[in-house]
């Protein structure tokens, strides 16, 4: 769980611009930022693993519902400000007060760490988790790391432009950009739940076999 501690630490520590690759996605609408079902392929069993493989691999959806919790409280939050209600009292932590500007910038400021929490995991993947899968000989495993690289990149298109959003919002505090974060983000998170749980139901033993966990 040692990168759970280190998102959080790049969390405290501020934000930085994600960065823009223009590709196609950039121009489609947010709506169109979607993970079919019909693209996805599936992984077989691998013969020889374990059922400890298969507990060792589950390790990635526990650091998952980590972040799924996180998103479940921004939400939470955004859903408040949008009624104009206060904090729940689990959510003590995140100041609001009865000032709609200044509880428009807070939003701008939680949406922005999110998106830095999300592109530390978005990266340790990228970088470290799927080469080592590729490099296995499994073509199957490799087909699927293929796919979920594109999801990766409907995620990250997503996350910049809840970062933009974000600091917009803290910059004009306005209902109307205050819906832009608030819209972005909902999408994102439909995103990344679709995402996250394609990727646990087909690569966790994957994970456990190959890498022995996380």
């Amino acid at each position: 769980m040692g990168e759970i501690c280190a998102v959080w630490a790049c969390a405290r520590a501020g934000n930085r611009p994600i960065s823009r690759v223009m590709t196609e996605l950039a121009h489609l609408p947010l709506d169109a930022l979607t993970l079919p079902d019909s693209a996805r392929p599936k992984m077989p069993p691998i013969p020889r693993a374990t059922e400890q493989h298969r507990r060792n691999g589950r390790q990635l959806a526990a650091i998952h519902r980590h972040y799924l919790m996180e998103m479940s409280r921004v939400a939470a939050v955004l859903d408040r400000i949008a009624a104009g209600d206060a904090p729940p009292e689990d959510l003590a932590a995140i100041i609001l007060s009865t000032d709609m500007r200044r509880n428009l910038e807070a939003a701008g400021t939680i949406c922005g760490h999110q998106c830095q929490v999300l592109t530390i995991h978005h990266n340790i993947e990228e970088f470290s988790m799927f080469p080592e899968l590729e490099q296995q000989g499994n073509d199957a495993l490799t087909a699927l790391v293929a796919q979920l690289r594109k999801e990766h990149k409907v995620v990250h298109e997503l996350l910049i432009r809840l970062e933009a959003a974000a600091r917009t919002l803290i910059d004009a505090p306005t209902d109307a950009n205050f819906e832009t974060a608030h819209a972005t983000f909902r999408q994102l998170r439909a995103v990344v739940i679709s995402h996250f749980g394609y990727e646990e139901q087909e690569i966790a033993e994957a994970i456990g076999y190959y890498l022995n966990g996380i």
